[in-house]
């Protein structure tokens, strides 16, 4: 970690408030009758009926979606022993994970004790609190007998993620592996480097899904397991070899899988020689593997290889189950997160991978549709398949074993409930971003004096998603980036160019504006002034002219102003009628996307047909699958006023140019977005549960309604987009932040890379 990063990890974890969870309360409190539902006298009605019934606890308060993550601090990530305090920002960015992946409130809990005894009997008593248990980061051995303690002990879930986590992803992806490899799990002869909770974890698991005890082998850092080390734990003596072998190398011949979770560099390239044909090499010390992956594809091209690191091919990263298997045990109030749910779990994961990806998934990928193969045998941690899979497939096993206590009863409506956990914050730009990544292009900023934009420069850099060209004073730029102590390499990955003085670059540019712009009342002497003063023009024409790919505009002037400066130079693609804005706001419960929120006054049908299309297609970008709603004061008929009217004709043209597209109106807000009120407007409705694309009737509507929900949500904001534009061009707005900036910058790369494609 350098000092730049360290510096931004703690100005992360420091603002705008300090740490990462807040409590939010679900009721609102807004009248005396509210607080005395709330708490007395009505409380007492909710605590009557758990007394009455202990499991009303999950219908009357939080419990049944609220998981301890529970630590003493004495195995933290690479930082050891740091203590229960210190640990506490790595257990607030677990509590994160479960919250921003499945829609799981989480409680983080330090207990500053070492003495396992005095653990178990904190976390026991906190039983009536929680309605499952994570532990996380407690040292070996003691994190066994802990685990097991508290297991017999209470009737919810306890999971030590750093056990079960890792074990279910490895299985997943040895699975896998196996399959491409052409071998069978009970055949497999496997070797581990590392002995310690995880790594015991992972054997025990595949044991239960088919591999044979005598053929694991585990070695640590004292050399093989064998029968005669004294002190061992029940769940290694299992494993351990009456052997002469001791080290590392005397053990790997013939192995099929090599199975890391020790430390750095301890496989060396010279052994890779001694495993089997076809090898599984799963390499999982973090940061640094236990061999480069540079070294197996030189020496060993026939094995598959997995890291825990991002920038490898299969990433083993427990994010890709613990989310979603705590969302399965506590939707069917389990009672333990049993054998038989750890192995759904697996099957789900590595069926994934297997199945072909739809478009969508494809999006979510950031566009290329992932194939099952040696460098993609577990999903990515966004897919977002994985709720949906995995979540359903453990409720079921928890049924099946009779550890739920609350079944599912139909669960293609469970289905329909998960989806809403699906795209969140990060998640929905997350696809964009990778997408980007592959081919950042050149995006030309026309404010680039704005200390927003040079913050989103530098994260564009550091994300390596675009190119930036600043437009503005070099000077001032300089001086800016000084101050701001930000790392921007002015002249190299970033370059500037001032309209006001560069000559050589925007003189030979002058002409073409002034045969743009002549018609539009600027003599030609003012069009040459407004390149150089006007930097939303000089963007425009930089992009026109091919000496950058995208442009981002606006931030400290009129919206509609700098949309006149452009519209000249960039117009509008030919296939369209218009141009139209889509804006995106996340809030807790999801994502909508809303149009049109700038563009179109008032639009006939026929523009609200077209900008519906255009809309779906853009959601679509997002991996997101479009669910539109014609929004309108009147619901399915009510009205016979010419709005209404507009929105009717709107939706038959709108299903005969796109039948697949799920859409329904006209309706009112409150229906688009709860099937409950839809369905008893209506009992044939062609839209499924909530609507996540809003068409607005009229630019009053959309515009009001982003601004209104974005206040009262605590809304984030994307966009906004515009739609039906010959060239990836958008133009931000006065209250922009430097992570909406760099949002846009994301998108208009990943419209470049489309153009580019189409040979435009």
């Amino acid at each position: 970690m350098d000092e730049d990063f360290r510096k931004a990890a703690l100005e992360y974890h420091r603002l705008p408030r300090p740490g990462k969870l807040s409590v939010e309360p679900t009721k609102r409190m807004a009248t005396q009758r509210d607080l005395s539902l709330a708490y007395s006298p009505g409380v007492a009605a909710a605590c009557d009926a758990i007394v009455a019934d202990p499991d009303a606890a999950y219908d009357y308060t939080a419990r049944g979606n609220l998981v301890g993550v529970i630590s003493n601090g004495t195995a933290v990530l690479g930082l050891g022993n740091i203590g229960a305090l210190a640990g506490k920002p790595v257990m607030e960015g677990k509590a994160v994970l479960f919250k921003k992946f499945a829609g799981i409130d989480v409680f983080d809990i330090e207990v500053d004790t070492q003495d396992p005894a005095r653990f178990c009997d904190v976390v026991a008593a906190l039983e009536p609190t929680f309605g499952a248990i994570n532990l996380e980061d407690i040292k070996a051995p003691e994190c066994f007998a802990i685990e097991a303690e508290l297991r017999s002990r209470m009737k919810i879930p306890v999971f030590h993620d750093d056990q079960h986590g890792t074990a279910i992803t490895v299985a997943a992806a040895i699975s896998n592996g196996l399959r491409l490899q052409g071998k069978a799990l009970k055949d497999t002869k496997l070797v581990t480097s590392g002995a310690g909770a995880a790594a015991l974890a992972c054997v025990d698991l595949l044991v239960s899904m088919g591999l044979r005890v005598e053929n694991v082998t585990l070695t640590d850092k004292d050399g093989v397991v064998r029968s005669d080390r004294p002190g061992m734990l029940p769940n290694m003596a299992r494993y351990a070899k009456a052997t002469n072998a001791s080290t590392l190398p005397d053990v790997l011949p013939g192995a099929d899988v090599f199975l890391g979770l020790s430390a750095p560099r301890v496989l060396k390239p010279e052994w890779l020689h001694l495993l089997a044909p076809r090898p599984m090499i799963m390499a999982l010390a973090n940061p640094e593997p236990e061999i480069d992956p540079a070294l197996v594809k030189q020496h060993r091209p026939d094995a598959i290889m997995g890291t825990g690191r991002s920038d490898y091919p299969n990433q083993v990263n427990n994010v890709l189950c613990f989310p979603f298997i705590f969302r399965g045990a506590l939707d069917v109030s389990a009672t333990t997160i049993n054998e038989a749910m750890k192995i759904a779990a697996v099957e789900a994961i590595a069926h994934l991978a297997r199945v072909e990806a739809s478009e969508v998934v494809a999006a979510a990928y950031g566009g290329s549709a992932p194939v099952f193969g040696p460098e993609y045998i577990i999903p990515k941690p966004f897919d977002p398949r994985l709720i949906l899979d995995i979540a359903p497939a453990v409720a079921k096993a928890a049924m099946d074993t009779g550890v739920a206590r609350r079944p599912i009863k139909d669960f293609g409506a469970y289905h329909r409930e998960l989806e809403r956990f699906v795209f969140r914050s990060g998640s929905l730009m997350r696809p964009v971003f990778s997408a980007a990544a592959r081919d950042p292009k050149r995006v030309v900023y026309a404010e680039g004096e704005d200390e927003r934009v040079l913050r989103a420069a530098q994260t564009v850099i550091d994300d390596r998603i675009a190119r930036p060209i600043l437009l503005g004073r070099h000077d001032v730029i300089a001086a800016k980036v000084r101050a701001m102590g930000l790392r921007l390499d002015i002249g190299g990955a970033v370059q500037v160019l001032d309209p006001a003085r560069d000559h050589a670059v925007f003189e030979p540019l002058v002409p073409d504006y002034q045969r743009m712009a002549g018609r539009r009342g600027i003599p030609p002497e003012s069009a040459a002034r407004r390149i150089g003063t006007a930097g939303s023009v000089a963007a425009a024409m930089l992009l026109h002219a091919g000496l950058a790919d995208a442009a981002i505009c606006g931030g400290t002037a009129d919206w509609w102003r700098q949309i006149q400066y452009i519209l000249p130079i960039v117009p509008r693609r030919p296939d369209v009628n218009r141009v139209y804005a889509l804006s995106a706001l996340i809030i807790p419960t999801g994502v909508l996307f809303i149009c049109d929120t700038y563009m179109v006054v008032d639009p006939t049908a026929e523009q609200i047909t077209e900008m519906t299309l255009l809309a779906a297609e853009a959601v679509r970008g997002f991996g997101v699958i479009p669910k539109a709603a014609l929004v309108s004061h009147s619901s399915f008929g009510a009205s016979d006023s010419e709005s209404a009217r507009k929105m009717r004709r709107a939706l038959g043209m709108i299903r005969e140019r796109a039948p697949k597209l799920e859409i329904d109106g006209e309706m009112h807000a409150d229906a688009a977005l709860a099937a409950t009120i839809r369905e008893r407007a209506v009992s044939d409705s062609q839209l499924s549960g909530s609507a996540n694309l809003l068409i607005m009737p009229t630019l009053d509507a959309a515009n009001i309604a982003f601004n209104l929900l974005k206040a009262a949500a605590d809304g984030l904001p994307v966009g906004p987009m515009l739609l039906g534009m010959s060239k990836p061009i958008h133009v931000v707005v006065p209250s922009v932040t430097a992570r909406g900036i760099v949002n846009l910058s994301a998108l208009a790369v990943v419209e470049a890379q489309a153009l580019a494609a189409r040979g435009g």
